[in-house]
């Protein structure tokens, strides 16, 4: 579990101090009609930190302290007075758990650390029938050492008869006897890893796990790999598990990192986590996309909000904790397909309320929640509804059938296990138009013995079926040389201009693995890729073009240089940037002095790049690799270049530097609002003002860009283009709570604004410029006797006075369009 930041409390007045009680429900936020109750502010010498809960079957909670014992918790009734809330710590010899739950008469808990018999599930019984639990049985351990990325959630599964535990990427997969996950997972990367500083630099695929077992704990099976450290999972009235997982903060600015996300974890998933710089993309079609990224934080717990007495939209939500930007997200999912899409709702929150658990009520219809971790000031809250509007809740059956749902589900079906009747049901299903249907179908082929398949995946000749049974026959090849030529044969039959979006992507994936499990094709054959693929660089997807110059570079390929090398300085976002100059630092030819120099000179500017803590490493590191391709003489013709030093706290411009243009109004531009936007807009450069603006340094759009800000692309559904407008122009006019900042005003007068994004003991770091998100500003809470919320935005105003009127239409168009160049804005 990764927690960030311990608890500042607030009494009263509108002081603060460091207390001894939880924070207050008068500083705490919550969607309207909700109410807030503090039933009980944990004595942290006595009773610990509280980070996982469950609910007996008396309607009691259950509640671990991180380092120590269990208590239980009986509520008050609703309406009736916090003071009467009962606490007994239990008798048996158990706690330290951060997984909990109560199921079928018996209490299971997962132990993160080397109490007991160390990590692992256990089982604890009342054997006596007197209300306490007083036997404990380990009923499988978990490999690894201690670590906040270990074992974490346990949940019933909707069958009653099993369970499913969730671990993070320090827990090595504890030996399943079956699995659902093809067991021939890789590291699947052209080039070295970035070490930056290191953290998980041995730990390999698959990283993260899922796993489901019997009551008894006797048979595991792996459900799904590849996450980094999801804390908890639930499960959806259909049966469907959704996780909250986590990226490493110290990527932060880099092209790997990902956003805090709410994944869909499907049967034999892969999630892409890979250590360090390895990390996938989520445009790789061999792992699953999110659901919904969230912005930065520390997933916590998470529970569906069935059976609360919550409106009908609230009973449906799924309900994901942050911990250390203190707030509870309520989760709007829809059907997309075989998977999902979401719409997040802050629906409670504080600064700060460093949430773990959150647990709905059977008895009672109120969902309560935990705060505590990391030895920090812990209580418990009950939330009721208040509100006019009907209780009355939506019965969905669990067997209505949805278009690509039905698909999925027959395809996993075949998932661990051998059965000749996979070939025939799902490989036509390797083609269809939902991601997720081919994914599931090409899982249960792998599962099937490659010598009853791989034939058929060579000589296909559907495109879409050819592209996904080959991405199958590459990662099932075992390593199998004599494969490399049959599989690129195959590949170079395949007609890249003929396909469109992530087909593209996923041929040029499908050349990857093939080097990446069978090795390096001969001179000749390289020769060929290179003269068959260098002509498709550039096309209009940025991804899509990273990954072509990546397999270039690889394959040895001269003519790529010249045609990169300029993007490592032209690209609108530092990411892409990194990318290209990460993926040219091991091109050995196609070099002159100007491409040299250019490319060197951008260290430069990047020396003032913002990111994570390990950002300035990973920057050295791409630097070194590149100077370790040349030889002395192409170092000496350069030398000043690389002799010199970066300009301290030089502007951070991502693309090169505007001059001032207008300090622009919404009336200045909403004429042209209307024709201006009609079919007339340049692409290209909508994204480059992007840049330009400095968006993409917080916010995210189409899965690149910072991750400070809201995430950008779902902004064509929700604004019109003058609302949107108005947004840019005017950010202080509406702020987001979930961006919004605090003011904490010091006993000297003086005040600080911003997010809190970590603490240390007293000391609250404060981040009050989202364009740098790891820099913090200290500030001592026992000097802070005020806090309130900011007025002003931490959006900076004036970030389109640099561009001209048709620039401002080109990113309005971007947006708009959702970044489609195909969409009628764009001149064709």
């Amino acid at each position: 579990m990764k927690f960030l930041l311990p608890l500042l409390l607030a009494t009263t007045a509108g002081h603060a101090q460091i207390a001894t009680q939880a924070t207050p429900v008068e500083k705490i936020k919550v969607a309207k009609g909700f109410k807030v109750e503090l039933l009980y502010s944990v004595p942290k010498e006595t009773e610990g930190s509280w980070v996982a809960m469950t609910q007996d079957d008396k309607g009691r909670m259950i509640c671990s302290d991180q380092y120590g014992a269990l208590y239980r918790i009986t509520p008050p009734a609703i309406g009736g007075s916090p003071g009467e809330t009962k606490i007994e710590k239990l008798s048996i010899d158990f706690g330290h758990c951060q997984g909990l739950l109560y199921h079928a008469g018996a209490l299971y808990g997962v132990v993160n650390d080397d109490a007991y018999q160390g990590r692992g599930l256990y089982r604890c019984k009342d054997t006596n029938g007197d209300d306490q639990f007083d036997a404990v049985e380990l009923l499988r351990s978990f490999p690894g050492k201690a670590g906040e990325h270990g074992p974490h959630g346990v949940v019933a599964a909707p069958d009653g008869r099993s369970l499913y535990v969730v671990c993070g990427n320090q827990t090595p997969e504890p030996s399943c006897e079956t699995s659902r996950v093809p067991r021939h997972w890789a590291e699947d990367r052209l080039f070295p890893m970035l070490l930056g500083r290191g953290f998980m630099r041995d730990v390999l695929a698959p990283g993260g796990w899922l796993a489901k077992t019997d009551l008894d704990g006797k048979k595991w099976e792996l459900v799904n790999t590849g996450t980094r450290n999801t804390y908890d999972i639930a499960i959806s009235r259909h049966g469907d598990i959704f996780g909250f997982d986590a990226d490493m903060e110290w990527d932060t600015g880099m092209p790997w990192y990902r956003p805090t996300r709410v994944c869909f974890m499907q049967s034999g998933g892969e999630f892409g986590w890979r250590t360090c710089s390895k990390k996938w993309p989520v445009r790789w079609e061999d792992s699953l996309p999110a659901v919904v990224d969230i912005g930065p934080g520390s997933p916590t717990g998470v529970a569906f909000g069935y059976g609360a007495k919550f409106p009908a939209k609230y009973q449906d939500a799924l309900y994901i904790c942050d911990w250390s930007y203190g707030k509870m997200y309520a989760v709007h999912l829809a059907r997309n397909g075989a998977g999902y899409t979401g719409t997040t709702e802050e629906f409670m929150s504080a600064s700060p309320l460093p949430l773990t658990d959150i647990e709905v009520s059977k008895k009672d219809g109120a969902v309560y929640v935990s705060v505590g971790g990391r030895k920090v000031q812990s209580g418990l809250y009950r939330v009721t509804y208040v509100g006019g509007e009907s209780i009355e809740g939506t019965k969905e059956s669990s067997l209505q059938v949805y278009a690509g749902a039905a698909e999925r589900f027959s395809c996993e079906q075949f998932h661990g296990k051998q059965d000749p009747k996979a070939i025939d049901y799902c490989w036509d299903l390797l083609g269809h138009q939902d991601r997720g249907v081919r994914f599931a179908a090409r899982i249960a082929i792998e599962h099937q013995p490659m010598a009853s398949w791989k034939d058929k995946a060579l000589a296909e000749a559907n495109p879409r079926v050819a592209m996904t049974a080959l991405m199958a026959l590459a990662r099932s090849s075992g390593g199998d040389k004599t494969l490399l030529k049959p599989i690129l044969d195959a590949l170079s039959k395949i007609d890249f201009k003929s396909l469109k979006g992530l087909d593209r992507v996923t041929l040029i994936r499908d050349y990857m693995l093939a080097f990446t499990r069978l090795g390096e094709p001969d001179a000749a054959t390289k020769a060929e890729l290179i003269a068959k693929l260098n002509p498709l660089f550039p096309t209009n997807d940025t991804g899509l073009n990273r990954d072509l110059a990546e397999v270039l570079v690889f394959l040895g390929d001269a003519g790529i240089v010249a045609k990169a090398a300029p993007l490592v300085n032209d690209s609108p976002t530092q990411e892409e940037q990194i990318d290209y100059a990460r993926i040219l630092r091991f091109a050995k030819t196609g070099w002159t002095k100007e491409l040299r120099a250019d490319y060197f000179r951008w260290f430069l500017r990047a020396a003032n790049y913002k990111g994570g803590a390990s950002f300035d490493l990973f920057i050295g590191e791409i630097k070194k690799d590149a100077l370790g391709t040349m030889s002395e003489e192409e170092k000496l013709a350069i030398k000043d270049v690389l002799d010199a030093k970066p300009e301290a706290k030089a502007p951070s411009f991502t693309i090169k530097p505007m001059n001032f243009v207008k300090a622009w109004t919404v009336a200045d531009l909403e004429k042209s609002l209307g024709v201006g936007l009609e079919g007339n807009r340049n692409f290209q450069n909508g994204r480059n003002m992007f840049g330009a603006a400095t968006c993409f340094a917080c916010h995210r759009f189409q899965n690149e860009g910072g991750a400070i800000g809201p995430d950008l692309t779902s902004v064509a559904g929700k604004y019109s283009p003058r609302d949107l407008l108005e947004h840019i122009l005017e950010p202080s006019k509406e702020i987001s709570d979930q961006y919004g900042s605090t003011v904490f005003t010091k006993k000297d007068g003086s005040m600080v604004v911003g997010r809190i994004a970590n603490m240390k003991e007293n000391i609250m770091m404060v981040c009050t410029n989202m364009m740098d998100p790891n820099n913090f500003t200290n500030v001592d809470a026992r000097d802070v006797v005020k806090t309130g919320e900011s007025k002003i935005s931490m959006m900076p105003p004036g970030l389109l006075f640099m561009l001209k009127e048709d620039d401002i239409l080109d990113l309005m168009a971007y947006l708009l369009s959702k970044g489609n160049p195909d969409d009628p804005m764009f001149v064709k």
